[in-house]
């Protein structure tokens, strides 16, 4: 068979991109995600829906910890660029309320609302953080804690919020976001570009070269934390091995953090554990361990 990417064939490389094949439990795993994060607005009560932009997806949930003036995640959901949805991902909000932190969950675009085209996600999350920092008074969020966590394609656009020029673009501080932890990500968009995923991703030069964050390292200010299964496919155990090892190389603060007996899953799982691998790194982030969350939750119900 032909080679069309590193050691890849066509096939290959498409099954490399199908988290399907390397995760048989998918359908198990995303059927346990839904009921926990109904749950989880069951005990916390339903978010606020907060609108970011005037795009019909242009919305977010907010769950909002008990004290003000504190940190606040806003999350990146994942889903192949093409499903997913902010209510999906519910059930991390009770670990991060009971730590004190407010959350965040994006609802944007997916590639079937934007005709494939990844460059209308990305300025959808990034004018979504954008609007969180600016609106932080309103939240009862410190301007100055904002951090930013992402899964799967999520990770991807997380990165590419990474490389975001705050001061030019939004006349923001630089700093704006303080940390990024991003799981199970692509980083570079050549690969996914000769897979099976530009079926439904209209990828072109502009994009691939805009949206990949490992050619923008420059831009790149907040420290990054990137996790992976050990039974993820080898296309993302690579990008995000290749995307740490290119922002240590120029002296960026970066950890990567492999995650045995995982898969693409499962891993994203553990978001909502304080104590699971992806819980304790987004924790660790805020410089907050598990055991210092309280065990009551006693924050209000949004309204």
């Amino acid at each position: 068979m032909q080679q069309v990417f590193l050691t890849y064939d066509q096939k290959a490389l498409d099954d490399a991109y199908d988290q399907a094949v390397y995760a048989p439990n998918r359908d198990q795993v995303l059927l346990r995600r839904d009921r926990a994060a109904a749950l989880a607005r069951e005990r916390l009560g339903e978010p606020r829906r907060l609108a970011y932009g005037p795009g019909r997806n242009e919305q977010l949930d907010y769950f909002a910890a008990a004290s003000g003036d504190a940190p606040v995640v806003v999350y990146i959901h994942g889903g192949a660029w093409r499903a997913g949805r902010a209510r999906e991902y519910s059930a991390p909000a009770e670990m991060l309320v009971d730590a004190g932190v407010h959350y965040a969950a994006l609802d944007f675009d997916n590639t079937p609302d934007c005709d494939g085209n990844l460059l209308v996600m990305a300025d959808q999350v990034r004018r979504a953080v954008a609007w969180v920092c600016r609106n932080a008074q309103e939240l009862r969020a410190d301007a100055r804690r904002v951090h930013v966590v992402g899964g799967s394609s999520g990770a991807h656009l997380g990165g590419v919020v990474a490389t975001t020029d705050w001061e030019k673009d939004f006349a923001l501080p630089r700093d704006s976001v303080k940390s990024f932890t991003l799981c199970s990500g692509m980083y570079d968009l050549r690969a996914p570009r000769l897979s099976k995923r530009s079926a439904y991703v209209r990828f072109t030069d502009e994009m691939e070269a805009a949206l990949s964050p490992q050619r923008h390292l420059e831009r790149i200010h907040a420290p990054i934390t990137l996790l992976y299964g050990s039974l993820e496919t080898p296309e993302f155990k690579r990008q995000s091995e290749e995307f740490a090892a290119a922002l240590r190389a120029l002296g960026k603060p970066v950890r990567l953090v492999q995650a045995e007996g995982y898969n693409h899953f499962e891993i994203q799982e553990t978001f909502a554990n304080p104590y699971g691998v992806m819980g304790r790194a987004v924790l660790a982030s805020l410089a907050i361990t598990p055991r210092a969350a309280p065990a009551a939750r006693g924050a209000p119900s949004p309204t």
